[in-house]
């Protein structure tokens, strides 16, 4: 018996120090190690009941904090028949970015032509409820993140960009803040092209589905402050009518905004440019939380 009480004692002390609590900031360790500061995690999806991959890139901080610590986060939408690798193959500098700015930049897949949104014609297409509430739960639950919106933010490139301001518009309460590189800003200047109709029927058909799934139609209709926005086109980028445009809407509803206009066009060498100052915003804003 006194034998018995002894193991017993022990497998508690065990179970004490082996398993983590969520008070002291422990995470189950997870995903496959690509470098010493990027993780490939499989993030499942119960509404379309498939499993996506998504890239987490962390500050060289994580591993060294003594104490748990907690980071804000930014998710990264891909664009237009893209996926989630894009980001961190394309910019090598987020590692650095991801450390200058103390956060954690996750990489989501959003499908090759899936527009981030709840599609009414493929019940396989859900990516709107999967990148808004399914990936952030998984990561909250996975790595050491602040579950508050004030330190949660998501931006994204052309068809990421539409993605990025569609969900923090819908949910300012989930997203304190959101960005748009080169965004498609407004479906409607698109009917027949990149399979929107796809997801939403012919703009022929259903015209005020169209607009309640365009940026530039929810902003119109919006009067808060929230979420804090940032957005950016190229020059001699043919989005840049509908970039302008958006941006005389905030104006005209007096919604704050930052909206900034550089030379380039519509490819890697004008995002890897933008990515700076994105999270030059987003890092400010974390730290006004």
């Amino acid at each position: 018996m006194r034998w018995l009480v002894i193991l017993l004692f022990a497998g508690l002390l065990l179970f004490h120090f082996s398993c983590g609590s969520p008070d002291n900031g422990d995470r189950p360790e997870v995903g496959i190690t690509l470098d010493s500061l990027v993780r490939r995690v499989a993030i499942p999806s119960q509404q379309m009941g498939k499993v996506f991959n998504a890239n987490v890139i962390l500050p060289e901080s994580y591993f060294l904090d003594t104490t748990p610590r907690f980071y804000p986060v930014v998710y990264l939408l891909h664009g237009y028949s893209g996926n989630f690798s894009n980001w961190h193959e394309k910019v090598p500098s987020l590692r650095k970015l991801a450390s200058q700015h103390q956060l954690i930049l996750v990489c989501p897949e959003g499908n090759f032509s899936s527009w981030y949104l709840d599609s009414s014609l493929d019940s396989g297409m859900l990516f709107f409820t999967y990148i808004s509430q399914e990936v952030p739960s998984y990561i909250d639950a996975h790595f050491r993140t602040y579950d508050d919106a004030r330190y949660r933010g998501i931006t994204g490139l052309s068809m990421g960009g539409h993605g990025a301001l569609l969900i923090a518009l819908a949910h300012p309460d989930w997203f304190g803040a959101a960005g748009s590189m080169s965004g498609v800003v407004d479906l409607r200047t698109h009917p027949n092209d990149y399979d929107i109709a796809k997801h939403l029927g012919s703009y022929e058909a259903d015209t005020l589905l169209w607009a309640a799934n365009s940026v530039v139609e929810i902003a119109s209709q919006r009067r808060r402050s929230n979420p804090k926005l940032i957005i950016d086109c190229g020059t001699s980028d043919s989005l840049i009518i509908d970039n302008r445009r958006l941006h005389e809407v905030l104006l005209e509803n007096n919604i704050p905004h930052t909206y900034t206009e550089r030379p380039g066009n519509h490819d890697w060498l004008y995002w890897e440019e933008a990515i700076n100052y994105q999270l030059l915003f987003f890092d400010r804003f974390f730290k006004e939380g």
